[in-house]
């Protein structure tokens, strides 16, 4: 499991290359064809681009660890895919370490924070 890390570098989510996870392992939403939708509505949450989660205007909201947190223009609205049955609930993964903050990506990051992004 990877962690993802909000623009503070606090620990907010988990992803498995598929799915996201919330910090109690609580499936969260599903990437597909390059974007991320919830689990709960199947509603877009923005794109997924290079380790980076987006909002609906292309600015990063959280990151993989690994990657460097990254933005883009704004991007169309995908169509809606197949929601993904439910998968097994993870094993709880030791937390990482902080990382360090990351700098501010070109463009700047989201308004919105981890929890709003999600609920929208």
């Amino acid at each position: 499991m990877t962690p993802v890390f909000d623009s503070g570098a606090n620990l907010v989510a988990w992803f498995d290359g598929q799915h996201f996870f919330d910090l109690d392992q609580n499936w969260i939403a599903f990437a597909a064809n390059g974007h991320i939708f919830s689990a709960n509505s199947n509603g877009w949450l923005g794109p997924f681009q290079d380790g980076s989660l987006l909002d609906i205007n292309g600015r990063p909201v959280a990151w993989l660890q690994g990657t460097t947190p990254s933005g883009t223009l704004k991007p169309l609205k995908p169509l809606m895919p197949l929601k993904p049955l439910k998968p097994l609930r993870p094993l709880r993964s030791l937390n990482p370490l902080k990382p360090l903050r990351p700098l501010q990506p070109l463009g700047g990051w989201s308004q919105m924070q981890f929890a709003q992004w999600l609920a929208q």
